[in-house]
């Protein structure tokens, strides 16, 4: 097994904040319209949205890759980039090698969705499309021995935990009475980052980590006292729901989050019906899972907050929502 990954410092999140100044936009923080839809539950609760669907990649991951990236020596990257991820990930390793007229490869599982595919390939990032078991035994290593150039981990590279921290700086500032944050795990970069500024900052702030019923490696995690492999149908949501938590995240994961709320597929395409519908958001099925965990109300908090972490949703898979189908 790798070794464990270790919290990030203030320092550390501080650099991070100041290489991504003119980078990555301070997202903005709103109240939620679509819990006005609700006469239980998140009614009585304070629930506002993290827009991380308005980065320029369309997610998140601008803090993590983009931290990662314009950390390293520009000598050290003349041979290009490259991750392992089943879109967003990529995307902002695409993003970052035009901005810096450097190559791009983006290995990616056969199931990646089509809106993402295709903005990679605007790009002009080099797609390398594997099985999902390859694909997935790639991000276990974290390498694959036939790519050139410089691999950039979103998940376990300590740049880019520290990138995703500074998500954390912002909703502070913006929002000092918040009481818990609510964020999809993927492989857990997003919330163990925000969960290190917090830890730091405001112990008090609970991270709250939002997977579906249907593939949910942490809650197994939590419930068996260590990774564990187990059943996943993440069906029209991508980026989340593994079979497993990576083994070197689980220490850290199980310091930095202090619950697991699990949705359905039915109430994450809720979820984005609402957002679309009553804040004109438009959020990818990973993105609004913090939000259908905020509306379904199990958690003790008053004030909290659900990060929207990308809105790259194909405009079929939309379509079907709208239209009140949960999609295939």
């Amino acid at each position: 097994m790798r070794e464990a990954v270790k919290p990030i410092d203030m320092t550390q999140i501080e650099a991070a904040r100041a290489r991504l100044a003119d980078l990555a936009i301070a997202s903005p923080l709103l109240d939620c319209d679509a819990a006005r839809a609700f006469d239980a539950g998140a009614t009585s609760k304070s629930i506002r949205l993290k827009l991380e669907n308005l980065q320029p990649i369309g997610s998140f991951k601008i803090r993590p890759i983009g931290n990662a990236v314009l950390a390293r020596a520009r000598g050290d990257l003349s041979e290009g980039i490259y991750t392992t991820s089943s879109g967003n990930s990529a995307l902002g390793v695409a993003f970052m090698a035009r901005r810096l007229g450097i190559p791009a490869t983006a290995v990616v599982p056969q199931n990646a969705p089509r809106a993402k595919l295709e903005r990679l390939r605007r790009l002009g990032a080099r797609i390398d499309m594997r099985s999902t078991d390859e694909w997935w035994r790639a991000i276990e290593r974290g390498a694959l021995e036939d790519q050139a150039g410089v691999y950039i981990d979103a998940v376990r590279d300590p740049l880019a935990l520290a990138g995703d921290a500074t998500l954390a700086l912002e909703i502070l500032r913006e929002w000092p009475d918040v009481e818990a944050i609510l964020v999809p795990f993927g492989g857990g970069g997003l919330a163990c980052g925000i969960g290190c500024a917090l830890r730091l900052l405001r112990p008090d702030v609970k991270i709250i980590a939002c997977e579906l019923e249907s593939a949910h490696p942490l809650e197994a995690a939590f419930e068996a006292g260590t990774p564990v492999e187990t059943p996943h149908e993440a069906g029209f949501v991508s980026g989340v729901g593994f079979g497993s938590v990576l083994p070197e995240m689980w220490p850290l994961a199980k310091a930095m989050i202090d619950a697991v709320i699990t949705v359905s597929l039915a109430q994450v395409a809720d979820a984005i019906k609402l957002l679309a519908e009553r804040n004109h958001v438009v959020a990818e099925g990973a993105g609004a899972l913090s939000v259908a965990a905020a509306l379904a109300g199990k958690y003790a908090e008053r004030r909290v907050c659900a990060v929207v972490s990308g809105g790259n949703l194909d405009a079929l898979t939309l379509a079907a929502i709208l239209e009140g189908r949960v999609p295939a």
